[in-house]
């Protein structure tokens, strides 16, 4: 099937809820796509933050033919071996006690708030309790997570949500003291918010929160999905705040490709949350799942990759700051690890596009974020190679 083909078949027969870039990747090779045309293009979105070893990885690819081969699917009826290893595996990264894998992050979010409503509602006998969530945040597009997305123009066609949400701003503490109340059970929040912007939480936020709910006995939810895995340069960003989560959520990059999530939490709240009949999944934490997970996890802590992005992160943000501080349309860059932001005055849809022209993937964040959130596996000369074509790009702008 050639690309116009394609693209007119997809359009005729897909929901159109995307406005994809007219490109059809075909293959991908390390940290490089290739399009049906055979064109090759640098990648630094990476799926937007899932391929952390890049494409075609052949210990990985190896595992799941040889899992395939074997059994993909029986039910959380019986118990698997690929899962259970799994779940060892990120319990060990996380620090963490209990883990229930899921399809998506969404559904990790959607398992995390009914957790936390549960833990209440054991400890208090009774329901009607409430979570705080974050403007500008982004959790997912079921009714349960955007019903603590802080973005109106997401939730607004599909109001009334989930009752008893309030949103504070991130980064001032103040306004989550304002907030809290008796009925208080939860505050979920991104450790960086992504789609708001890049936003990495400071220290005096992340740990102030950890404080009042340690004060009022209100569970901490940190939303892990985009910048866990590695991504900033500890396996989850939170490890750099000197804080523990009580419930978190994991997605994107925990299988590489491979649709799972995960929420866990430590043993106080499994004790008083979620018991049989409170929660399910059928495909979830099925064998093929748990062999993808249980690679990555496995490849992540034997190839240190939290050593690496944490050696390469200084050259990625010297090469941005240097971007930014040749172009007066280029404002700011803020960022963690390899979850980069570039904030500018001119459309950065068009930028993104344009990048496409130039064998660039990059993606945006919000209305004015140049997003960089390459494979994890990077090397300098693969920045170099991004600079140079974005400030090419940049140069047409």
């Amino acid at each position: 099937m050639n690309k116009e083909t394609c693209m007119k078949e997809a359009e005729e027969s897909i929901l159109h809820t995307y406005n994809r870039f007219p490109v059809v990747f075909d293959h991908g090779e390390g940290v490089y796509l290739y399009d049906t045309d055979g064109k090759e293009y640098l990648d630094f979105a990476a799926g937007i933050a899932v391929q952390a070893f890049g494409y075609h990885n052949r210990e990985y690819s190896e595992a799941l033919k040889t899992q395939v081969d074997k059994l993909m699917h029986t039910s959380n009826l019986f118990y698997n071996e690929p899962i259970t290893s799994a779940a060892k595996r990120v319990l060990k990264a996380s620090r963490m006690d209990r883990v229930f894998f899921t399809n998506s992050g969404t559904e990790a979010i959607e398992g995390a708030l009914k957790a936390a409503k549960k833990y209440a509602y054991t400890r208090d006998g009774h329901a009607g309790h409430e979570i705080i969530a974050m403007n500008h945040s982004f959790h997912g597009r079921s009714l349960g997570a955007l019903s603590v997305t802080g973005n109106k123009h997401y939730q607004e066609p599909f109001e009334p949500l989930i009752p008893g949400i309030r949103f504070a701003e991130f980064n001032q503490l103040d306004s989550v003291k304002a907030l809290i109340n008796k009925k208080t059970c939860a505050i979920i929040l991104e450790t960086v918010q992504g789609e708001g912007g890049i936003y990495p939480a400071t220290d005096e936020f992340l740990q102030g929160v950890r404080a009042l709910c340690n004060e009022h006995d209100i569970l901490l939810i940190l939303d892990e999905i985009q910048c866990g895995m590695g991504r900033t340069g500890e396996m989850f960003a939170w490890q750099h705040y000197g804080v523990k989560p009580d419930i978190m959520t994991s997605a994107k990059a925990l299988g590489c490709g491979v649709p799972v999530g995960a929420f866990l939490m430590t043993e106080r709240v499994a004790e008083k949350s979620l018991a049989p009949g409170d929660h399910g999944t059928t495909y979830g934490g099925n064998p093929f799942v748990g062999a993808a997970v249980d690679t990555v996890l496995k490849m992540m802590e034997r190839d240190r990759i939290t050593e690496h992005v944490k050696e390469i992160t200084p050259y990625l943000e010297q090469k941005l700051d240097a971007l930014v501080e040749k172009y007066d349309f280029l404002t700011a860059r803020r960022g963690l690890g390899l979850m980069q932001g570039v904030v500018c005055e001119k459309p950065v849809g068009k930028i993104a596009s344009a990048a496409l022209e130039h064998g660039l993937v990059v993606i945006t964040a919000g209305a004015d974020v140049l997003r960089f959130v390459p494979p994890l596996i990077i090397g300098k000369e693969h920045v170099d190679e991004m600079a140079e074509k974005l400030d090419a790009v940049l140069e047409e702008m």
